[in-house]
Parts: C-alpha cells; sequence; structure tokens
C-alpha cells in the first residue's frame, strides 16, 4: 500500500521530502516530460523519435547498468539535446536497501550520467538516504503526473491519467520500459499533441543543474 501511495503523491508525502522537486513553480505554460528505466534499444530510441518529430525536450532518469549495456542509445539521448539524470546503477528499492548501499549504488550511476539530478526508483526513499543524498549534493527529483504506462491499464486511461491532472509546471512520469510499450506508444504522441495545441511547451529540467 505505502509504494502506491508513493506513485500517486499527496500533500503528506511531499511534507516528508521537502526539498525535493515534485513539479516546477512558474505562471508560464511549461511542461516537464520525463521517463524513468532506461536506455535501452528499440522502445528508447522510438521514444526520441517521437520528441524529435515534435521538437520537444525531455529528461531521461537512466539506470546505470543499462547505460553500460547500451551505450548508443545513452549518446543518441544526449546527442539531441536531451538531459540524462540518475536513476540508481541497479535500480534499487529504497526500502529494501541499506543507507550505504544505496548511495553507493547511486554514486556508480553518476560516475556515467556526470549529474546530481536524482529519481529514486519506485519513488521510494527512507529518511536516512534522503537526508544523505541531499548532504551529497543530489538534486531529487519526484513527479506530480504519473501516466501509469507501466500498469495493466487500457492506453485510453493511461492518456486520461495525464490529461486530468497537468497543471503548469507539471513534472510528467513516463517509463521507456518494455512493460509500458503499449502504453506510451498511445500515449506519449496524444499527450504532446493535446497540449502543444493547448499552448504549452515541453522543457527539460536542465535549470536544475
Amino acid at each position: 500500500m505505502l509504494s502506491k501511495v508513493l506513485l500517486q503523491p499527496n500533500r503528506a508525502l511531499k511534507l516528508l521530502y521537502p526539498k525535493a522537486v515534485w513539479n516546477v513553480k512558474t505562471d508560464e505554460k511549461n511542461l516537464y516530460l520525463t521517463f524513468d528505466d532506461g536506455p535501452i534499444p528499440v522502445l528508447t530510441e522510438w521514444v526520441l523519435d517521437v520528441l524529435k518529430q515534435y521538437n520537444v525536450k525531455a529528461t531521461f532518469f537512466c539506470v546505470g547498468n543499462n547505460i553500460e549495456k547500451h551505450p548508443h542509445v545513452f549518446k543518441r539521448i544526449q546527442r539531441e539535446g536531451h538531459l540524462v539524470a540518475n536513476h540508481t546503477f541497479n535500480h534499487v528499492k529504497g526500502f529494501k536497501t541499506k543507507t550505504a548501499d544505496y548511495l553507493e549504488n547511486t554514486a556508480q550511476c553518476e560516475e556515467l550520467t556526470k549529474t546530481k539530478i536524482f529519481r529514486p526508483p519506485y519513488g521510494q526513499l527512507k529518511r536516512p538516504q534522503y537526508k544523505k543524498l541531499l548532504e551529497h549534493g543530489y538534486k531529487i527529483v519526484m513527479w506530480d503526473v504519473i501516466s501509469y504506462d507501466y500498469e495493466k491499464i487500457s492506453p485510453e486511461q493511461c492518456f486520461l491519467n495525464v490529461k486530468k491532472n497537468v497543471k503548469k509546471g507539471s513534472v510528467i512520469l513516463f517509463h521507456d520500459n518494455v512493460k509500458a510499450e503499449k502504453n506510451i506508444k498511445y500515449t506519449l504522441p496524444l499527450t504532446i499533441e493535446y497540449f502543444l495545441k493547448l499552448n504549452y511547451n515541453f522543457a527539460s529540467l536542465s535549470h536544475l543543474k
């Protein structure tokens, strides 16, 4: 149940991690697409093709092990002007990992991403992990809109999960992993087209660097 709460952040949860970025405070019509768990061949490359088609930038929270296995995809993300960020080396669960081991795994991924911008897998962080990450200069990024693209829901529901919750400055969470493929292939182009027609802009989280 707790992990489910973390996936759909509420006011109480945000109070637990007050220095995390849940959305971007702005009066501008800016949105921030983020993708977790890649890079992988084919699907991440498809996502990049879509972003290029609409000329929008995004942030990719990359798993270090995937970066090492698929360096050509990782380099393409960077080459096309998107922001790469840290998602631990092994996609570790904070609730089941000792703080020292969690920090080591995060640092291992940082060696590859060269950034302090970080998102915890599953949104899981124990308080000691949260505090130590901040002490080490990490900028923790969560989200305020989640597509649930990895769940067994219809593509139409996946799109509605995004459409009905977005506001100015929203950080939108998608996944470039195999479980999300069916839903993201339907939802991502629709999301971009829908909000571009409403005169929103899409940007990466590069201002956090």
